[in-house]
């Protein structure tokens, strides 16, 4: 089982019937086959089985860029609507110590040229849920530890700012 750069689960037909069988699958949304024979010769399967058997859907080559497919699904993050409409740049500058004022406008900004508010906005959502429900995350991984803006959201908790880390680190 594999996905493909748009993150579309692609399997073999083996795969998608030895998964049928097994019960591992019982929703076929976004899993889809290249061989238009096998999906048609499935499908009639499953129109004479009453419904009971979910349908399989041929792989389409999306008319999109990545970067186009990222923009349109970054418009629908799972989040509530209180997230969706934060003020995070607000909330980012508010919990931010004076002296680091600077850098906070410098990310922020960088942030904005990438398109990247509505991560911010996730990321806080999702940093909420996680201390809500008492689950534990990593000190920092990566180059997300090279953002003052992730350490104030509690993404991570390295301070960029005191370890000389340049945001450019991040947003390579």
């Amino acid at each position: 089982m594999n996905s493909n750069q748009y993150s579309q689960v692609e399997i073999s037909e083996q795969e998608a019937f030895t998964a049928l069988y097994n019960k591992k699958i019982e929703n076929l949304d976004g899993i889809f086959l290249e061989n238009v024979d096998v999906i048609n010769e499935y499908n009639h399967a499953r129109s004479t089985n009453a419904d009971r058997i979910p349908a399989l859907e041929q792989l389409q080559e999306l008319a999109i860029s990545i970067d186009e497919f990222d923009a349109n699904n970054q418009k629908n993050w799972f989040m509530p609507g209180e997230y969706k409409n934060m003020d995070i740049e607000a909330f980012i500058v508010e919990h931010c110590p004076e002296q680091n004022y600077q850098r906070v406008v410098e990310e922020l900004t960088l942030f904005r040229q990438h398109n990247m508010i509505d991560l911010l906005r996730y990321l806080k959502y999702l940093v909420d849920i996680l201390r809500a429900n008492n689950v534990l995350w990593g000190v920092g991984r990566g180059s997300s530890v090279a953002s003052y803006c992730l350490y104030i959201l509690g993404v991570h908790k390295v301070d960029s700012i005191k370890y000389e880390l340049d945001i450019r680190e991040f947003l390579k």
